[in-house]
């Protein structure tokens, strides 16, 4: 087998795998609609059983209210989720914040003891906002740097910057 044709199979395999994923990545985006109205098949009332267990809203005094609640945290979570493992700019760790407040705002919605869910969330996001805006800062003036110092245009240094597409451990590993 000859160098080209085997670096031809190990690209065809790539894509497959690129596909496969991609697939899935897109039909979770497509059904998201129909996961949100996942809330409907809840009855209304404050205590549901299931085979998994029974759960009592004290809060909301309805299961179904506090399913709509979730749901509507729970749908831009998932997306922003995606959005930040397929995102290959630069600034794809600014995506954390968000992510962090509706899982801040998820874990509250379980908090059956609170009066109002959205209250002071700022004060948690700011460890995460501490680290992840200087960190975007630093790298958007190191590109500023070298379009000043240098002769590349925006479009080669944002293609320099760029997050070249990695396994979800490879990218996972980035992080510690």
């Amino acid at each position: 087998m000859t160098k080209e044709k085997s670096k031809f199979l190990v690209k065809a395999k790539g894509s497959k795998k690129e596909l496969i994923i991609g697939s899935i990545i897109a039909t979770v985006i497509a059904i998201t609609p129909y996961l949100f109205t996942l809330w409907e098949s809840v009855p209304s009332t404050k205590t549901w059983n299931t085979f998994f267990g029974s759960y009592t809203s004290n809060y909301y005094e309805d299961v179904q209210v506090l399913s709509w609640t979730l749901m509507n945290k729970f749908i831009p979570l998932l997306l922003l989720i995606i959005w930040f493992w397929t995102c290959r700019q630069w600034w794809y760790h600014a995506i954390l914040v968000p992510i962090a407040m509706y899982l801040y705002q998820i874990i509250e919605v379980f908090n059956d003891d609170l009066i109002f869910t959205e209250t002071n969330q700022i004060l948690y996001l700011l460890p995460v906002m501490a680290i992840i805006i200087p960190s975007i800062y630093l790298l958007r003036a190191k590109m500023f740097d070298k379009i000043n110092s240098a002769d590349k245009s925006l479009e080669e240094l944002e293609e320099e910057f760029m997050i070249k597409p990695k396994s979800f451990w490879g990218r996972l590993s980035d992080y510690f």
